[in-house]
């Protein structure tokens, strides 16, 4: 066969398949707990989580870490059960039980069979009402996180990452600080403010029970009422304001040293968006357009045109409060600087250049496209419907998602680009070798250049059968 022939038989995009999101029941106990059942026949592995409207950004700073740390203690003891027993327990029913938080929330979940949903969410119920918090689980929790934090220094991708948002937010911001917090208060951290932390935040007003799976919505309703109905604490319905206050008035450089790096890490950007937010479905067209998919206007020119990077993107982190904006790569310290004036030249760009209508159709196809698939099992379901109650969106968010992309034209990607998107107010963070780049980095003008020099980090001890 001819290259002519095989090339006009490439296939090409069809049109989206129309797609439902399954039918969901809704209720509220008496104590405020909302129950969100999903039924999804033949899906005979069920998902339950029990989300809570508490994250690292309603913490105090004196105990930055502890709702992380408080989240990984709940599989670790409760006051029947002790770690390895709790392990058994699930195990017996075949299930998968897990808990983590986030800047935005707290969960605890689990995967089961259909058949033994009820005696798991039993389980379930024990690993969030009555965690016990050993101190020995916890003692190695805590230095588990602190040895992850010295990791973090030597690692130049997440180096950039800490010192990126401890650029863009104020020092009164938790967001300024890592989400599972920082040295100074994780070893401080024991039992005791874990303690306090789940008694003040884990309250039936502040969460949500959802599951998705081939349920009957009574059934769950039934067993949710008789594991959590007598659930009691403080109503916390109400939000609390979260400080995202921005460092940022005018674009600098910040330059954390690294003598000798063959790559400097790349971040650039500013304080973002709220995840309820009515520019949403623009900003995500709008973002894949920017620095989303392979063949976004940041990944052709900085990967494809000049080969300076295996990949570069771009994006909103949508939290309760504003998150960041960040566009990002890795690239050869030779090109430091030239890469850096590419990014300047894309962020101005998607702000005054309008999009073609080849990438508008691009973005919106593989935004609606992708958008079934995250559906096709009950995790994600559970977990994208306790996205929803965490953030306060409408019930009916998810159904209006496909065609509220749709309805996005190039007149809306400009102006959220314009409104949105802040180059000459953004904070550029290097984390490379300023000796070998920082004279052209001057010549650039950039914007006012800090160096930043980390201690050498201190070298393992030598093994003792070294």
């Amino acid at each position: 066969m001819s290259a002519e022939g095989m090339i006009s038989r490439r296939p090409v995009p069809g049109e989206p398949r129309p797609y439902e999101f399954p039918d969901t029941v809704r209720a509220t106990l008496a104590n405020g707990l909302r129950v969100i059942v999903t039924p999804m026949p033949q899906r005979e592995l069920a998902a339950a989580s029990l989300a809570l409207r508490a994250g690292a950004a309603d913490e105090a700073d004196a105990v930055g870490g502890a709702t992380v740390l408080a989240a990984r203690g709940l599989t670790e003891g409760t006051e029947v059960r002790d770690a390895i027993a709790l392990t058994e327990a699930a195990e017996r029913l075949g299930a998968s039980i897990h808990a983590e938080a986030g800047w935005d929330a707290t969960s605890a979940g689990l995967d089961v069979p259909v058949s033994r949903l009820a005696p798991a969410l039993d389980l379930l119920a024990e690993v969030v009402r009555r965690p016990s918090f050993p101190e020995a689980e916890i003692d190695r929790l805590r230095d588990e996180r602190l040895t992850d934090l010295l990791q973090a220094r030597a690692d130049p991708r997440r180096r950039a990452d800490e010192a990126y948002v401890s650029s863009i937010y104020a020092p009164s911001s938790p967001y300024h600080r890592p989400a599972g917090g920082a040295a100074p208060t994780v070893e401080v951290l024991t039992p005791v403010e874990l303690r306090a932390v789940h008694d003040a935040a884990y309250v039936p007003s502040r969460a949500a029970l959802v599951v998705a799976g081939d349920v009957d919505p009574d059934e769950v309703l039934r067993v949710a009422e008789a594991l959590f109905g007598d659930w009691g604490g403080p109503d916390e319905s109400e939000p609390r304001p979260i400080d995202d206050t921005s460092a940022v008035t005018s674009r600098f450089v910040r330059v954390v040293h690294r003598s000798g790096a063959v790559q400097s890490e790349i971040r650039i950007g500013h304080p973002g968006l709220r995840r309820l937010h009515p520019d949403y479905h623009a900003v995500a067209v709008m973002s894949a357009i920017l620095g989303g998919l392979f063949n976004s206007r940041l990944n052709m020119n900085l990967r494809e045109e000049k080969g300076y990077t295996y990949g570069a993107s771009a994006g909103f982190d949508l939290r309760r409060a504003r998150g960041p904006f960040t566009a990002r790569a890795a690239v050869n310290t030779e090109v430091t600087v030239p890469a850096l004036h590419e990014f300047l030249v894309e962020l101005d760009r998607i702000r005054e250049a309008p999009v073609t209508d080849a990438e508008l159709k691009a973005a919106r196809d593989y935004l609606v496209g992708v958008f079934p698939l995250r559906f096709e099992t009950p995790g994600p379901v559970a977990g994208s419907l306790a996205g929803l109650f965490v953030h306060r969106l409408p019930d009916d968010e998810l159904e209006r998602y496909r065609g509220s992309i749709e309805a996005v034209t190039a007149a809306d990607v400009q102006r959220v680009a314009r409104e949105h998107i802040r180059p000459e107010a953004a904070a550029v963070v290097l984390v490379g070798d300023h000796d070998a780049f920082g004279e052209a980095l001057e010549a650039a003008a950039i914007g006012p250049v800090e160096v930043i020099r980390d201690a050498d980090p201190v070298p393992p001890a030598p093994d003792a059968e070294g």
